[in-house]
C-alpha cells in the first residue's frame, strides 16, 4: 500500500509539473512570442521594431535579473519618454504564472 501511494504521489507531481510546462509553453506562445519570437532570439516584426532582446545570447542573459523580467513582465516597460514598449500582464497572468515564464526565458541560454 505504502508503495502505491508514493507511486500515485509521483504520477501527480509528474502531471502537475507537464501540466505546468505546457501552460508556460501557452503563455510564452500567446504573449510573448510576436515580439520575442518563439524560440526567444526576437527577430520578428515588432522584436525588430521593439529593438528585443536575444534571450540565445548569455551575455544578455547574464544582464538580466529575474526580479526585473518579472517586474517587466507584471507592470510592462516604458521607454524614457514614457511610451509604452511592453504592456504589462498583471490582469492576465498570475504571479506564477509570470515567474514560469521568467524560467522560461532561462531555457534560450545557449
Amino acid at each position: 500500500m505504502k508503495k502505491l501511494t508514493v507511486m500515485a504521489f509521483v504520477g501527480l507531481v509528474a502531471a502537475a509539473m507537464s501540466l505546468n510546462a505546457a501552460d508556460v509553453k501557452e503563455n510564452w506562445a500567446k504573449h510573448c512570442a510576436k515580439c520575442h519570437g518563439e524560440d526567444g532570439k526576437g527577430q520578428t516584426k515588432m522584436g525588430a521594431k521593439l529593438k528585443a532582446k536575444d534571450y540565445t545570447d548569455a551575455s544578455v542573459q547574464a544582464k538580466l535579473k529575474d526580479d526585473e523580467m518579472f517586474k517587466a513582465t507584471k507592470d510592462g516597460v516604458k521607454t524614457p519618454d514614457g511610451k509604452v514598449q511592453m504592456k504589462g500582464f498583471a490582469d492576465v497572468l498570475s504571479d506564477d504564472e509570470i515567474k514560469a515564464l521568467v524560467k522560461h526565458i532561462r531555457t534560450y541560454k545557449k
